[in-house]
């Protein structure tokens, strides 16, 4: 191995010697005295080389640029100025590769990039300790998600990435030729964790990728996310919502647990996490804000104006909306009894940011007709679907996590491209 130790566990070890690799994050050469930056993903370490200290051959060999990666082993004392509080007086090294062109963006951060700059080298900016936390914590979220839902008893389930029909009945598809066939992206797994449901499974979870050919340019969108999904049987909105505000505390608190401080230093603010997720109704919510002087019509969806305005009136981190116009919302969303104007669909609202939705689903095959009708789909070109809700569907309800949403609320960022290591948008394909 080129390492025996990443730098966050050399810093423990009092005796011996210790290998470290990584990339040169500073290089001072004083001639008789030269400290190095040693970078890697968990930290930062100085290596000492002084002269009559350390062997001179080594001191000789240490002609380095920022970014050259490199090994280094030897022994550590401590020195409390030291960015790891320790100091590494090296007996080997070895340079692995060179930097043979001039850097397009500076991973210290010093000399600041535009944000198309950093994405079309994303290989570079990840190496910014900004960046590597990003993905650090989107990688816990996932995990917490997971971990969560194993134990509520949730198994995880793999859908197709590609599909014979629109999945929610929309046109911002992405069409693909299929051998002969005409196939497409899917916008959502929402019909095929339903049928897995149907299909006796009760409790699924999932997190994959899904694709919207929507014409936007927004700091919220992009047209590749990933969604962290459930679906459960013999159950309502109530219990979802029950269950995603226990999934979503969970994350939160897993994160603030491994990387809280990191956040603090990073200035992105403290990881609050609620003993309890307020539930608000739709219509609650327009009446607040029409009677705070924002117009906002029954029957409207809330814009992202209207959703911080509402993060401002409420002063809540995180809510829910439940009961919203059946219309507005997707078609398999089940009409209350009472009241078919208004569904039982909910919304998981998070910094003034919709993070989730939900609801629970038609399983009546009539009803889910009398839905795709209204909204001037045809029933024909969902027969497949249509049919499993046939032979014997259980009542059931689910929701999704937009991954991408939550870490970017999370991590205080003001552009969502921030929180895909490789963005899909309406321009970028590449890298």
């Amino acid at each position: 191995m080129l390492r025996s130790h990443y730098i966050k566990d050399a810093k423990g070890v009092k005796e011996g010697k210790v290998r470290i690799a990584g990339w040169v994050h500073d290089f001072r050469d004083l001639g008789k005295l030269k400290f190095v930056q040693v970078r890697d993903i968990t930290g930062i370490m100085q290596v000492t080389m002084k002269k009559g200290v350390v062997d001179d051959a080594i001191l000789d060999a240490v002609k380095l640029n920022k970014e050259d990666v490199v090994s280094f082993e030897g022994t550590l004392k401590e020195n409390k100025i030291a960015p790891s509080g320790v100091e590494l007086f090296p007996t080997a090294f070895a340079l692995l590769n060179k930097v043979e062109k001039k850097l397009p963006v500076d991973p210290t951060g010093v000399v600041p990039s535009e944000i198309d700059t950093r994405l079309d080298n994303r290989f570079i900016d990840l190496r910014r300790k900004e960046t590597s936390l990003i993905f650090r914590i989107k990688a816990i979220a996932a995990h917490a998600f997971r971990e969560k839902l194993r134990e509520m008893g949730f198994l995880e389930i793999h859908t197709s990435a590609i599909t014979g029909a629109a999945t929610e009945g929309g046109a911002d598809v992405f069409e693909l030729q299929y051998f002969e066939n005409k196939a497409y992206l899917v916008q959502s797994p929402q019909l095929y964790k339903q049928l897995a449901v149907i299909g006796g499974f009760d409790k699924v979870m999932m997190t994959v990728p899904v694709f919207r050919a929507e014409k936007h340019n927004t700091t919220t969108h992009l047209n590749e996310i990933t969604q962290m999904d459930i679906e459960m049987g013999f159950a309502d909105h109530n219990d979802a919502m029950d269950v995603l505000e226990q999934v979503t505390l969970a994350i939160l608190r897993k994160v603030k647990e491994e990387v809280g401080p990191e956040i603090e230093a990073m200035k992105w603010g403290e990881l609050k996490v609620p003993e309890k997720v307020p539930r608000y109704s739709y219509t609650e919510l327009v009446d607040r804000l029409n009677s705070n002087n924002f117009e906002m019509k029954h029957g409207w969806d809330f814009t992202k104006e209207a959703e911080k305005k509402l993060h401002e009136i409420l002063g809540d981190e995180l809510y829910f909306i439940y009961d919203w116009p059946t219309q507005v919302r997707a078609f398999y969303s089940m009409p209350k009894d009472d009241n078919p104007e208004l569904c039982h669909a909910f919304d998981l609202m998070y910094r003034g940011l919709e993070i989730s939705s939900g609801a629970k689903r038609i399983h009546l095959p009539a009803v889910l007709e009398e839905q795709l009708k209204k909204r001037g789909l045809d029933p024909n070109d969902f027969e497949f679907y249509i049919n499993a809700f046939k032979v014997g569907a259980p009542p059931h309800a689910g929701w999704s996590i937009g991954l991408e949403r939550l870490v970017m609320k999370m991590c205080s960022q003001e552009n969502i491209r921030e929180c895909m290591l490789f963005p899909r948008d309406r321009n970028r394909l590449l890298p």
